[in-house]
């Protein structure tokens, strides 16, 4: 069980001063409010093992009962405040709402006005995007005081790992680059409801890398040290390759920087002219889910996709179908020449 924490002297000797009683009382104000989080979902990137500092905000009915405060993990398992709240004596049930981490990429308001987060948007960069978790739960002196709130986390936003591969040992694939293209990157999150008001702001996440990931018949990711993206959930809308290779529209897609090579050394992309590597696109139309995670495992078997829309000769195919190849056998015909025998010797 939590120690017990008492109010400070100069309180209890004020309480005694108004008694007409000359009993000493005996002011207990139990334990100080403490939290027991968990993961709800399956683990992305914030864990059970890895969740050390909660923000918190309590609420008694309408009333602000204390703003946001950080409670870290204690040695006994608990997430505890530096600054101490006890439990209202007569029990009143107290409201939390809880996040991670502290500055999850937006603006968090937990007031009695508004419980929301605006103008959220992932950092640019995708190894320096962070996981976004929230939780909400109720309590009491008498079901929580001994055994803190149980706070159940769910992650709010959608993870993205992209891997690649391919059967066809005719070419060398070498991948040094992946990107995201044109998702929602703003928007606003509502704690009372859990759900996302989305902007209609769009941008590029990608990451590039200098040593080669060579493809083989094996899923590999392809996502270098960055890590797995942490983005909006949303609907998406798909590039048109055909009719908008330029994207004028932002739809979504997904690409990687690559390069290809035949076994005997040709390069076939980028096409000849252009040195090095060069993104190589397809169109995504996924509903991203909240706490969930999206693997895409990019084929190169059968094609290479489409040049990106922001390179030159955008939406063209990176590779065309397979050569082929008509073959006509015309029939035999007899052609006659008449050969002499006759030799030099007399």
């Amino acid at each position: 069980m939590k120690s017990t924490y008492l109010l400070l002297a100069g309180l209890a000797s004020v309480a005694l001063a108004s008694c007409s009683s000359d009993e000493p009382l005996d002011i207990n104000t139990g334990n100080a409010i403490s939290f027991r989080p968990s993961m709800g979902t399956r683990a992305v990137e914030t864990t059970n093992a890895n969740l050390s500092e909660i923000n918190v905000a309590a609420f008694m009915g309408d009333a602000q009962f204390f703003n946001t405060m950080t409670f870290s993990k204690d040695n006994d398992g608990y997430f505890t405040s530096q600054t101490e709240y006890n439990w209202p004596g007569d029990n009143t049930t107290l409201s939390f709402y809880a996040f991670s981490p502290a500055q999850p990429g937006g603006n968090v308001e937990l007031t009695t006005d508004k419980k929301v987060m605006t103008a959220f948007s992932p950092a640019a960069t995708i190894a320096d995007q962070v996981d976004f978790i929230t939780a909400f739960n109720t309590g009491n002196k008498d079901d929580n005081e001994a055994t803190g709130v149980p706070l159940t986390f769910n992650h709010r936003l959608a993870q993205i790992e992209v891997k690649a591969k391919t059967d066809n040992d005719a070419y060398i694939y070498k991948v040094t680059g992946i990107r995201v293209g044109q998702p929602v990157s703003t928007a606003d999150f509502d704690f009372s409801t859990n759900a996302w008001k989305l902007s209609t702001d769009k941008t590029i996440y990608d990451e590039t890398y200098t040593t080669p990931v060579e493809l083989n018949s094996v899923p590999v990711s392809v996502m270098g040290a960055g890590g797995s993206l942490m983005l909006i959930p949303q609907q998406l809308t798909p590039w048109n390759p055909t009719s908008d290779p330029s994207n004028t529209s932002q739809g979504a897609y997904l690409a990687i920087k690559l390069q290809i090579n035949t076994v005997a050394g040709a390069q076939v992309y980028p096409f000849p002219s252009e040195p090095g590597c060069q993104w190589a696109a397809i169109p995504i139309d996924t509903n991203w889910e909240a706490g969930k995670k999206y693997v895409y495992t990019l084929d190169l078997t059968h094609g290479g996709g489409n040049v990106d829309p922001h390179d030159p000769d955008p939406g063209k195919p990176v590779l065309g179908g397979p050569i082929k190849f008509t073959v006509e056998v015309t029939d035999w015909t007899d052609a006659s020449s008449d050969l002499s025998m006759k030799t030099d010797n007399k």
